[in-house]
């Protein structure tokens, strides 16, 4: 689960690294020019290439290219808070150089309690998402909702999205496809070069029909709806699609204007775009560590921005509760979110990007990472550990 949890193989095809215009783009790629990738998949760059292309993805020469996430004027204060102390027992600098941090955030109660850069990244710098931009993308859904520009969670997508008239997603909701139980069928083994993850970014859109709609429209069911969850990085990208669809606005802007302006994020955000200018619902957010902190912190505010709500009541709650059962003791699936039965909940993406959030004590720990793969078991669950660790320094800060 895992490893088909992580990872968006096609949507990372950067075939123009090959043609040397890439060279040019700026002093974030240096490093990553003079190592000369050959192959157009990020999962087998060097780490040395991963090092520096994570930190300028939105600088690559795209076909397409990207859409700005625009700041507001404030920015939503980080104050510093008591310094996080762990556990003797965990060895926070082997974690640190084991599991090639980029940069961590650690929020409790709004406050700073641990901030750490590494591989030469800083504050300032941005990473990419990978597959964290799903609980963004679900959190638009949630906007929609309260804008009344999506009216029900259990309309069909095709209300939605007429271009899927006459497919499977006339009988799959917007909750089912929140929760990837829609029950159509869909490969997502990045081994397999025909598999669906590894296809439907390469195929040729019909005429005037975005490209992930194009695609997905033509599969066939294999479950009935509701019954069978499975990880489905094209569901995520065709969640964007109705967002974008509902409001009448590209996802980039109306995130800046849901969240990323009126809650102040300090710097802009890019969004990477797909073949047909759609961006990558399931992937590739540029945001500072710390402002994916805030995004975190948002959550945990309950989409409140000044007493104005974003999100209708409860969402987060819906959103970060089991709605699906994937055959892991303790751990679910929400909308777009991995969920865990003691109430915290998670965004992943592969290499280690992550924001954790724990509501019961007012947690939020943003991670941007390299490792050295893009997903195995020991690195998720060394990073579980450290999730409890922190958790353990704050129930024992409690008792002091």
């Amino acid at each position: 689960m895992r490893r088909r949890a992580k990872a968006l193989v096609g949507v990372l095809s950067l075939g123009l690294l090959a043609g040397g215009g890439w060279l040019a783009v700026g002093p974030e790629l240096r490093a990553l020019a003079l190592t000369h990738p050959t192959d157009t998949d990020v999962l087998f760059w060097s780490t040395a290439q991963r090092d520096a292309g994570f930190r300028a993805l939105d600088q690559l020469g795209w076909v397409v290219g990207n859409r700005t996430v625009e700041r507001g004027e404030q920015v939503h204060p980080l104050p510093p808070g008591e310094p996080l102390v762990l556990p003797a027992s965990f060895d926070l600098p082997r974690y640190l150089a084991h599991q090639r941090v980029a940069a961590m955030v650690v929020l409790h109660d709004g406050q700073v309690i641990y901030e750490h850069y590494g591989l030469g990244f800083g504050p300032q710098g941005r990473w990419t998402s990978f597959s964290v931009a799903k609980s963004l993308t679900s959190t638009l859904v949630g906007a929609a909702l309260q804008d009344g520009a999506i009216r029900s969670l259990e309309d069909p997508v095709s209300r939605y999205v007429p271009d899927l008239a006459g497919s499977p997603y006339d009988q799959v909701s917007l909750r089912q496809l929140l929760t990837m139980t829609s029950g159509v069928r869909w490969n997502e083994d990045y081994g397999d070069p025909q598999s669906d993850v590894a296809r439907f970014n390469a195929a040729t859109p019909d005429p005037g029909v975005d490209a992930t709609v194009s695609y997905m429209r033509d599969l066939p069911r294999r479950f009935p709806p509701g019954e069978h969850w499975a990880y489905k990085t094209g569901e995520t990208n065709l969640i964007g699609v109705v967002v974008s669809q509902a409001t009448g606005k590209p996802l980039a802007d109306y995130l800046s204007e849901k969240v990323w302006a009126p809650y102040g994020m300090e710097q802009q955000a890019t969004w990477l775009l797909g073949s047909t200018g759609h961006e990558i619902s399931g992937c590739c957010v540029q945001a500072t560590t710390r402002d994916m902190a805030r995004f975190g912190q948002f959550v945990l505010d309950d989409g409140v921005i000044d007493g104005m709500r974003v999100v209708p009541e409860g969402w987060f709650e819906q959103a970060g509760t089991k709605q699906a059962d994937i055959g892991q003791p303790g751990r679910g699936y929400g909308f777009q979110w991995w969920t865990y039965d003691d109430g915290a909940f998670a965004a992943q993406g592969i290499f280690g990007q992550g924001i954790f959030i724990d509501r019961a004590r007012r947690l939020v720990i943003a991670s941007n990472a390299n490792w050295p793969v893009a997903s195995e078991h020991t690195y998720w669950s060394e990073r579980e550990a450290f999730y409890r660790a922190v958790q353990q320094a704050l129930d024992a800060a409690q008792l002091r």
